[in-house]
């Protein structure tokens, strides 16, 4: 019989993966807090604007429409 759940090992790997993403998660938002306090003398609003258009057009390239708004 074959227990269920996950191995100790594939657990690891896994929990690896999200520490990973988290940790780039992280530098990105230090450089972009960095960008707003060089350029905009820390004020978030044209980075933030800037975040969504750029943001909406990453989701919208590959198929050409927006479908993935739809699943919030």
């Amino acid at each position: 019989m074959k227990k269920k759940g996950i191995s100790p090992k594939r657990f690891f790997s896994i929990f690896c993966i999200v520490v990973g993403l988290v940790l780039i998660w992280r530098g990105i938002w230090y450089i972009l807090d960095g960008i707003d306090l060089y350029f905009f003398g820390g004020s978030h609003f044209f980075t933030a604007i800037a975040g969504i258009a750029i943001g909406l057009l990453i989701l919208y390239l590959p198929d050409k429409d927006l479908k993935e708004l739809e699943k919030l």
